[in-house]
């Protein structure tokens, strides 16, 4: 039976990020050039990385997602992917990438036994794109998400954090886009966590502008009924076709929330929003049984009240959650690090 927390939430959703490191410099994301990375020696090897996991499902986590920075820059990830996806007790085995590299590596990563991936994809405006990532990927992008299909994926989502005045006039767009993939699309409020240290309010199209909006052009939009921790609320449009918003910025999900975040190296979050983290990478390479590891993870989630999200609802004066200076102090605190 998955470990509770005060408010009754599962332990059953665990993000694991592989890398701190990324290949795009997104606005919303990563808005410097320049960052502390974590040290190589720091990272988790993968053989620890499986450990831990053993250690979480004998807990009652049945669903990981690899993440970074971008997965698909850690060396040899097919590896990690194989000692994973032999776990007989996890059901689900995902992975959320920018794309970039994700035409070269999608087959390989179908053969080490993946199950689903989600891709980044904000816009499908090549100007836009380099804008938003100071990069000029955009091609690469969406031949990986081409690779998809062919490679034997199915479940494939596309995230898409929408921002005023940037791509809230691409919302049918990807929609349609994503019928040709196939892919479902899900739709994010821009959110005040990690580098987004240039946030606003002003900047979030909320779910209830983004249905609006969707219903000028589609017509009636029915919610999707179903019991689901995930993120998305679901929506379907008179053909069928499904799409999803989180609505995390202005209806947070906290109630249901049954995620926490492994770092690169070692470090586990409980929120998303959390200011500070647990090491387990110290114990686990001191030699720490796994009874012990066990007994210290689920103390600290038996003891988890995070509501980060709703507490970030009610301020009334709401600005990003962390400044420039303290991001630099603690690189922890970057949302590439944390695997957001």
């Amino acid at each position: 039976m998955a470990v509770q927390d005060v408010y009754q939430r599962a332990l059953r959703n665990l993000r694991i990020s592989v890398t701190d490191r990324c290949n795009l410099r997104c606005a919303y994301c990563m808005p410097e050039e320049e960052y502390v990375w974590l040290p190589r020696e720091q990272i988790l090897h993968f053989e620890e990385v499986s450990a831990l996991a053993d250690v979480f499902m004998d807990l009652g986590v049945d669903k990981i997602r690899l993440t970074g920075g971008e997965p698909l820059l850690r060396r040899d990830l097919p590896e990690l992917i194989r000692l994973l996806a032999a776990k007989p007790r996890l059901r689900d085995l995902a992975l959320t990438t920018n794309g970039v590299l994700l035409g070269e590596q999608a087959r390989s990563l179908a053969t080490a036994g993946l199950h689903r991936v989600t891709v980044s994809l904000d816009t499908l405006r090549p100007d836009r794109f380099t804008a938003l990532t100071r990069r000029a990927n955009h091609a690469q992008v969406l031949e990986g998400i081409a690779a998809l299909a062919p490679a034997g994926f199915r479940g494939t989502k596309l995230d898409t954090v929408v921002m005023r005045g940037v791509n809230e006039d691409e919302l049918a767009d990807l929609i349609e886009y994503g019928q040709t993939v196939p892919a479902e699309v899900r739709f994010i409020e821009y959110m005040d966590v990690g580098g987004a240290t240039r946030w606003s309010m002003d900047k979030v199209v909320s779910r209830v502008e983004m249905l609006e909006a969707l219903g000028r052009r589609y017509g009636r939009i029915e919610p999707v009924v179903e019991e689901s921790t995930a993120p998305a609320d679901r929506y379907a449009l008179a053909d069928g076709t499904v799409f999803g918003i989180i609505s995390s910025t202005t209806e947070p999900f906290c109630a249901s929330c049954d995620r926490s975040r492994l770092t690169a190296d070692g470090m586990w979050y409980l929120c998303l929003y959390a200011q500070h983290g647990i090491d387990l990478r110290e114990p686990l390479r001191r030699g720490a049984s796994a009874d012990e590891l066990k007994t210290l993870i689920a103390g600290a989630w038996g003891r988890r009240a995070d509501r980060g999200a709703e507490l970030r609802l009610r301020l009334r004066d709401r600005t990003p959650l962390v400044q420039i200076g303290r991001l630099r102090e603690d690189p922890h605190l970057e949302m590439h690090t944390r695997g957001g």
